[in-house]
């Protein structure tokens, strides 16, 4: 797939809940996974079974309100930025959280090998 392929795949899995089906699809094995802020695991995920774990914990801990996914944005033809507003709520205390996240994918021989995700920490 090429990058606009790729990203419209990802907006689309992503818009319909196939979040986990598009990893094996679209990442290559050894993508890296970068967070804004350290949570206590360190910022950066390396492998996909570290991305999937990181999806694990997600689905894990908060059940998805209600979410909009842009169309992507892309850069040349190595990246593309997707922008997420979603609303949660913790599955621990029902407390409901607003954010919005800008992501950045880099791609390189048809897979996504890096993300980047901007968002507040505070």
């Amino acid at each position: 797939m090429d990058l606009k392929q790729i990203a419209a795949e990802l907006v689309a899995g992503c818009r319909e809940g196939r979040e986990r089906e598009n990893l094996d699809r679209l990442y290559a094995p050894d993508a890296v996974s970068v967070e804004a802020v350290d949570f206590g695991n360190g910022r950066e995920v390396r492998g996909l079974d570290g991305i999937k774990a990181k999806h694990d914990w997600w689905e894990s801990s908060f059940e998805v309100v209600e979410a909009e996914v842009s169309d992507p944005y892309p850069h040349g033809d190595d990246r593309f930025a997707v922008t997420f507003d979603v609303t949660t709520r913790s599955k621990e205390t029902g407390n409901e959280t607003r954010m919005r996240e800008v992501a950045v994918y880099h791609v390189a021989a048809g897979r996504i090998v890096r993300e980047e995700f901007f968002y507040g920490a505070g």
